[in-house]
């Protein structure tokens, strides 16, 4: 079968590998019909991580079941689902308390698997015509028979509740206002999400004029661009005061405008502490912050030492001066993608505004590099094996 495979820095290629088998009694097979690209398959791609060449991508994966192992008792061939990008046992202390995305069982040695992800395990990914699905029972969300909603349910393996968890861990509240840091696919989540969560204000932090836009029309946030002047100082102008939570959707990679380069993502104009540092200045005192945004201990492409161990230059005095809060953490799929689920099937939801594109996937490598250059109007891709 066809799949994207690593090839090193800023290359993928679409490649033959081997189909994958029922190798536990508790796996599926399943047909991919929709496989998106994540930002988070970006720091791999750039060579931001320790990814072995010839490692399959995609951990947002959804399919019709094809084969079912002897000790599967809820699925059957031709069930539509979609996977939690987390890989969970169902029965570890962490899963047992609802924390999917920490399972002890799946990964020897590392709290957490997922498909197609550097250390997360030795799940192939689902950019691919076919994925095996451990603990199946467990993982998968069975949806609607047919192909309605294709685009919206491929959210919910991974950035539909990765945003409403970023809005969770900042324990955001009907009425409050929230700062969301990054207008990416799991920025604009964490936007739409507060939009349905009752937020009064919500104000979008980014440099790309067409997420911005996206913000303001389906999230209905206000746009900071942060290439015009320091977003602190814009939302404060605005709102007159600090905002009651934040929500960083941006991670370590974190663009300082303060800093010059040709190329407007260039890693000399990182600092990776930059976005934190900028909400803890925004959210008012005794707010609370929601760190989704990726953080690693190892980044081979650091711009600084202490960055390239995964210690950063966050200003702490100033958090506890102010009385502040933080959660972080990957996303625990589980716990929000049924209820999410069942907002899209009730017209409550529908986050496909999001999707820009819908590619075979011969075009993945053209679709990497074109959203790796942040290219206008590339936001989510989705590809159909």
């Amino acid at each position: 079968m066809e799949a994207v495979v690593y090839q090193g820095e800023h290359e993928v290629a679409v490649e033959e590998v081997d189909e994958p088998e029922i190798e536990h009694p508790n796996d599926v097979v399943i047909d991919i019909t929709t496989s998106c690209i994540c930002g988070s398959d970006l720091h791999m791609y750039e060579g931001r991580t320790a990814a072995d060449e010839g490692m399959v991508f995609g951990h947002e994966n959804m399919g019709i079941v094809e084969e079912v192992g002897d000790g599967v008792s809820t699925l059957e061939e031709g069930d539509r689902i979609v996977l939690p990008f987390n890989v969970a046992c169902g029965f570890c202390e962490n899963c047992e308390n609802g924390k999917t995305g920490f399972c002890t069982n799946v990964n020897p040695g590392f709290a957490g698997g997922a498909y197609g992800y550097v250390a997360m395990g030795p799940y192939k990914g689902g950019q691919a015509e076919k994925l095996r699905v451990p603990y199946a029972d467990f993982n998968a969300l069975k949806l609607p028979e047919g192909d309605e909603n294709e685009d919206s349910f491929a959210l919910l393996a991974d950035i539909f509740p990765t945003g409403w968890h970023g809005t969770r861990l900042a324990d955001l509240q009907p009425g409050e206002s929230v700062a969301i840091y990054g207008a990416g696919p799991v920025g604009l989540m964490a936007a739409y999400s507060a939009k349905i969560q009752g937020a009064s204000e919500i104000y979008s932090v980014d440099r790309v004029p067409s997420r911005l836009d996206l913000a303001e029309e389906h999230c209905a946030a206000t746009p900071i661009n942060f290439e015009e002047g320091d977003p602190v100082e814009q939302i404060k102008e605005i709102h007159g005061s600090g905002v009651d939570k934040g929500v960083d959707a941006v991670g370590y990679q974190a663009i300082d405008p303060d800093k010059e380069a040709d190329d407007a993502y260039d890693p000399a104009r990182e600092n990776p502490a930059n976005v934190l540092n900028n909400l803890i200045r925004t959210v008012r005192p005794t707010g609370q912050l929601g760190i989704v945004g990726l953080y690693v201990p190892d980044d081979p492409g650091a711009p600084d030492e202490m960055a390239a161990e995964g210690r950063l230059g966050i200003d702490f005095g100033l958090l506890f001066e102010k009385g502040q809060k933080l959660g972080t953490g990957q996303c625990d799929v589980k716990s929000y993608n049924r209820q999410l689920r069942d907002l899209i099937i009730e017209d409550r939801a529908d986050p496909s505004f999001l999707v820009s594109h819908r590619v075979g996937l011969d075009e993945a490598p053209e679709m990497y590099e074109r959203f790796d250059n942040r290219e206008e109007g590339v936001t989510k891709v989705l590809l159909e094996p």
